[in-house]
């Protein structure tokens, strides 16, 4: 079976999707009907070839990215408690009619 070959624009644009959007790998490999493993790849290439060209310096952009996944599963689990306590406060007002 042969390997597909992908120009570099269409890779670069799935990985900006990813990376800048938030787009999951998941909902990219789905719509666009690759691997996960292709578009794995593709993304640490992308942040290898940052890194080799300076695009991503340590001390700024690379934190930013470890901020901007750490915000992402706080805002994810503040999400969770908020319609948690949207059911308790619910439940409690209906046990209050009573």
């Amino acid at each position: 079976m042969a390997r597909k070959k992908y120009e570099k624009s269409f890779k670069e644009k799935l990985v900006r999707m990813h990376l800048e959007e938030g787009r999951t790998i998941n909902s990219l490999a789905k719509e666009y009907q690759l691997g996960h493993g292709s578009l794995n790849t593709w993304i640490k290439q992308y942040r290898k070839e940052c890194e080799n060209n300076k695009m991503l310096s340590k001390d700024s952009n690379s934190d930013i990215f470890d901020q901007l996944a750490e915000l992402r599963k706080k805002n994810e689990e503040l999400e969770k408690e908020n319609r948690f306590l949207k059911k308790a406060a619910a439940f409690f007002a209906k046990e209050s009619q009573n």
